[in-house]
């Protein structure tokens, strides 16, 4: 695969991760997530297995992601099976019954494991007024 093609896959999976958040399709999300995975946010860093991910993303969680657009993506293959992706994303959320429209700066880094890429981080930071 081209590097043209492996970008245009990154872009195409990161869309699908948060798509899957936004459709609460929790087993599409772990699909494309590395066991365990990290996330570092607002809330800080956590490490966290599937099912963890699972009790996260639940019919009672708090965060519900309603709209997404991102912007500026970029892609770097530091090696032929590693890939991160930085961009910046508008969301349309609702927290506890809270709307929130927030932009953030926010990062992906994919692992190729046999066929499949797997997501084994994903960082986002608050973007200035």
């Amino acid at each position: 695969m081209s590097k043209n093609k492996d970008e245009k896959l990154i872009f195409e999976l990161e869309q699908r991760f948060w798509k899957s958040i936004a459709d609460k399709e929790t087993n599409v999300a772990l699909e494309l997530l590395n066991e365990p995975a990290f996330m570092v946010s607002t809330k800080g860093a956590m490490k966290f297995d599937h099912a963890g991910y699972r009790k996260m993303a639940g019919d009672d969680a708090a965060y519900n992601l309603l709209d997404f657009k991102f912007s500026e993506m970029e892609v770097l293959f530091p090696a032929e099976d590693v890939a991160v992706l930085t961009y910046q994303v508008a969301q349309k959320a609702e927290m506890k019954g809270q709307k929130m429209d927030t932009k953030m700066s926010a990062s992906s880094t994919w692992v190729k494991k046999g066929d499949s890429w797997v997501c084994v981080i994903h960082t986002e930071s608050p973007m200035g007024a």
